[in-house]
């Protein structure tokens, strides 16, 4: 589609590539990536060419960082979008609601709200090098919701609680040990990999795949409705001297000072 900007999308032989190309950034999103990513999702969705989807990251560094913290500092948003808001919640809901099965090609940092994209797609493979992690309480910040309850569905509470209570980096190798990656292999091989996933599916019947993809999503559909009432509370949370800490440490390259704000 040619009037993207942030992102890329082509279809070659049934599996369409949608692709964030803001490496400059981490690939990180702002507004208009989101915007043109549910676009690109209702491409495929849409679009009889396409039986299986792959959502990715430009270069070898990373697959997505989650919001663009540069953007947020500088603009106290990420940027204007078509509607006014920022769609996110629609990004995650055509991950989840497109009939087709939806593939994370993890290249490199899945970190923060691009964890949650790679949480969020059907499978996961991963290059080794790739790291996973959560980084919203570093820079005043969550995702309540699919982020936190649906995570806890495939890893566990112990575990999901982890990834948000330390913000630790995880390798490959440990989020397939705990069941959040499918398969890792070599960075090389990745794309290759993927395509091969992708033939097994398109062999497969797209309507027995539909209602499967919508019977597994009926059992933890009622974290979309948690996820609105933390969107909720994010704005006004996103406006205050705490979140403010977070992002300004962040873009300051320094720890951030979160004491004062112990007792609230």
């Amino acid at each position: 589609m040619d009037e993207f900007t942030d992102i890329s999308y082509k279809v070659e032989d049934g599996l369409a590539w949608i692709t964030i190309n803001r490496p400059e950034r981490y690939n990180s999103f702002r507004a208009r990536t989101v915007d043109e990513l549910v676009k690109a999702f209702k491409k495929a969705w849409g679009s009889g060419e396409v039986g299986v989807i792959c959502l990715t990251g430009a270069g070898d560094k990373a697959f997505c960082t989650g919001g663009d913290q540069k953007q947020r500092a500088e603009t106290g948003d990420y940027g204007p979008s078509d509607s006014g808001l920022f769609e996110i919640d629609a990004l995650h809901h055509v991950i989840r609601d497109v009939p087709k099965p939806v593939i994370a090609a993890v290249n490199g940092f899945a970190i923060g709200g691009g964890h949650v994209l790679h949480v969020l797609c059907d499978l996961t493979i991963a290059a080794d090098t790739a790291k996973f992690g959560q980084n919203g309480p570093r820079v005043g910040s969550f995702d309540a919701g699919f982020g936190t309850g649906y995570l806890a569905r495939i890893l566990g509470e112990k575990r999901a609680r982890e990834v948000w209570f330390l913000c630790r980096r995880y390798t490959a190798a440990q989020m397939e040990n705990w069941g959040l990656v499918n398969s890792v292999v070599p960075q090389e091989d990745l794309y290759k990999e993927v395509r091969a996933w992708a033939d097994e599916i398109l062999s497969l019947s797209p309507t027995a795949l539909k209602v499967l993809k919508q019977s597994f999503n009926t059992d933890t559909e009622q974290f979309a409705s948690t996820g609105q009432l933390a969107y909720s509370y994010l704005h006004s949370f996103g406006e205050s001297a705490e979140a403010a800490e977070g992002i300004n440490a962040f873009n300051e390259k320094r720890k951030p000072d979160f004491s004062p704000f112990r007792g609230h």
